[in-house]
């Protein structure tokens, strides 16, 4: 009869929770305002988890009321925090430091290498990547994906949901005149057997990409988004999606402003509704 595999001592450690009081203090301390804190662990001060909020005070407490985060909380040594003016500074400033720490315990918000799209050319959709095209300059584009698989397996989806057939998106070749097995078993409305016309499937296509449309860049160069609350105020610097830090004044933002931008995945899902929606203050640089 095998033994039973010996369990980790880490584990064992944090089987049964115990709640963190070597933290309490340095929580006490924390501001109720918005910003970025910071678990750090022992060896070399490294970040284990980096995380945001309206009022740190009351996050970080939530953080030790949370069982699940039990080995977190037991590794970590001290906690520190960076204070904002609001909530888009806080989110800005998390995913960028998330970004270039890579803490431990943050699994979104990594940087992604192969960032892609979905591109409409001669009305056939095509995985395009950041890397050859400016993504807040080219029109045309749908989502954003970490990869071709993940971009292809977005547009079957799409065509499973609005029966639309495989063969003219470019995910199944068929012989000439010969009908997809879809539309055999009714999850293609066969316009690869006549049944519906070109135009007409084009136009559902069109439809059902425009909820995942990425949206230019509305402005000629960096702009800054103002943010005050009771204590200051931050003119959050952003180019082509893409944030390159905050300043206090108009002067230091402009500074901030030369610096190259390339588009961030990021950076628009934060920026995009509140930038295009005029929901911020914003202000050219």
């Amino acid at each position: 009869m095998p033994l039973p595999r010996r369990r980790r001592d880490d584990f064992e450690e944090t089987r049964i929770y115990a709640y963190p009081q070597h933290l309490r203090e340095a929580i006490e301390d924390a501001p109720t305002g918005a910003g970025v804190y910071v678990f750090h662990g022992q060896e070399g001060d490294l970040p284990l988890y980096i995380g945001k909020s309206v009022n740190i005070r009351s996050r970080l407490l939530s953080h030790l009321r949370t069982p699940d985060e039990a080995r977190m909380l037991h590794q970590t040594q001290r906690i520190s925090h960076i204070r904002t003016a609001g909530e888009i500074g806080a989110l800005l400033l998390e995913a960028q430091m998330i970004k270039a720490q890579h803490p431990l315990f943050n699994q979104k918000l990594r940087r992604n290498k192969q960032l892609c799209s979905l591109q409409m050319t001669d009305g056939v959709p095509e995985v395009v990547y950041s890397k050859d095209i400016d993504f807040a300059r080219a029109p045309d584009l749908y989502g954003l994906y970490a990869s071709r698989h993940a971009a292809l397996d977005a547009l079957r989806a799409i065509a499973d949901q609005h029966k639309l057939c495989y063969a003219p998106l470019g995910l199944e070749k068929l012989p000439p005149g010969k009908a997809c097995f879809r539309a055999a078993i009714r999850q293609c409305a066969g316009v690869c057997r006549g049944d519906e016309s070109e135009q007409a499937h084009s136009e559902r296509l069109f439809t059902s990409l425009l909820a995942l449309r990425v949206e230019c860049w509305p402005y000629g160069g960096a702009v800054g988004l103002v943010e005050r609350d009771e204590v200051f105020t931050q003119i959050h610097v952003v180019n082509h999606w893409c944030y390159l830090g905050s300043a206090a004044t108009l002067d230091k933002a402009r500074q901030l402003s030369t610096v190259a931008a390339g588009f961030d995945a990021d950076g628009y899902k934060i920026l995009c509704r509140p930038v295009l929606t005029n929901s911020v203050e914003i202000v050219a640089l």
